[in-house]
């Protein structure tokens, strides 16, 4: 029945891991070359007549080195910071108090260094209340410019991500209503829809009267909902059952079509003409593998405001490398599906498949 897509899964684990990767390393290369340059600028504006100094150049770099080991212990705690949702005056209070904090680390931290590398700290030794809040102030300020930095570097990561997001959601808003397109115009449905109605004509009029009402509600359920993203399931439901009459009077006792609807379930907000790749494989790929008659079940619940879909049919499954699969599609379908439920209901949704030994079933669960 179904077209099995694990690359498509592979492929976004793929893009998230290189995503990952490159901001880890930008953020490597920034912070140690920051780092660096201001060890160096600090240097030639402050102890440029001690460039032949060793003691002092190496306590200067060992107090960089240590404000470079508190970044990192920061970013820790700012990873853990749930940042997106939080107000920006929020934010920079926490980045004040944090700045404070481990500005007086940083000024412990360095002088325990020093002490461990065997260099006398001149700072402990002359240190008094004002150098301390002196030293204090200085390390604060440092922290707080690497802060917002570190967050500003962040919140344009995410500017990047969204825009990207809402480019990819208007492509496939864009891809959805040329699926919607194929879908109206389908030659081959049509094609089988029309031969049938032609044969009926002569044999059985009532009946080609009611599979001509089908064909022109389904179609015009396709052109209504074009533009429409959410539509209740009820709607999504009867183009549904319009797609299956036709489909019946097409096969006649080779396909049962079984419904288990809960009412609670019909005003649910899906996405438009999200179902209907979904039955057209059933029957596609279901009549190829399964035994006659073909069974169809559509099952549909709202379980704890959890829209939950079941679609279920006689048959095996199609796996993508396989011959079969080769000559009967090319694998768009539930790709559609699942990018579609992504941009949809991001983080709100499941969408997994049960291949049994003789019948396949797609399930689709939405948080309200």
């Amino acid at each position: 029945m179904f077209l099995c897509d694990f690359n498509l899964i592979y492929i976004y684990a793929e893009v998230n891991v290189k995503e990952n990767i490159t901001k880890n390393k930008l953020f490597w290369i920034l912070n140690i070359s920051g780092w660096i340059l201001l060890y160096l600028l600090y240097q030639v504006l402050y102890y440029r007549s001690s460039i032949d100094d060793f003691s002092k150049i190496a306590s200067l770099f060992i107090s960089y080195l240590s404000g470079f080991l508190i970044t990192l212990l920061v970013r820790v705690i700012y990873k853990k910071l749930n940042y997106v949702y939080k107000p920006i005056p929020q934010i920079l209070i926490a980045i004040l108090v944090s700045s404070v904090i481990f500005a007086n680390f940083w000024f412990w931290f360095d002088i325990a260094l020093t002490y461990l590398f065997g260099f006398s700290s001149q700072v402990f030794e002359s240190l008094t209340i004002n150098r301390y809040f002196s030293y204090i102030w200085s390390n604060s300020f440092v922290l707080f410019a690497w802060s917002s930095l570190y967050f500003g570097i962040k919140f344009w990561y995410q500017f990047q991500s969204q825009l990207k997001k809402t480019e990819e959601a208007e492509s496939l808003a864009q891809t959805a209503q040329l699926q919607m397109l194929r879908y109206q115009l389908n030659p081959h449905f049509l094609f089988n829809s029309l031969n049938s109605i032609r044969a009926l004509v002569e044999e059985d009029k009532k009946r080609a009267k009611e599979m001509i009402t089908e064909l022109s509600e389904f179609l015009r359920y396709s052109l209504l909902s074009k533009n429409n993203s959410n539509v209740p399931f009820k709607d999504e439901l009867e183009a549904i059952r319009h797609y299956l009459a036709i489909e019946k009077t097409r096969f006649e006792e080779n396909l049962i079509v079984e419904y288990d609807i809960n009412p609670n379930a019909e005003n649910f907000p899906v996405l438009s003409f999200l179902i209907h790749p979904i039955i057209e494989n059933a029957i596609k790929y279901g009549m190829q593998t399964s035994t006659k008659p073909l069974k169809i079940k559509v099952s549909a619940n709202v379980d704890n405001n959890k829209f939950i879909l079941n679609i279920s049919n006689s048959g095996n499954w199609f796996e993508r490398d396989s011959d079969s699969f080769n000559l009967t599609g090319t694998g768009t379908g539930l790709d559609n599906v699942k990018r579609r439920l992504e941009n949809g209901f991001p983080n709100k949704h499941k969408f997994f498949i049960d291949k049994n030994n003789g019948s396949v079933s797609v399930n689709i669960e939405i948080e309200n």
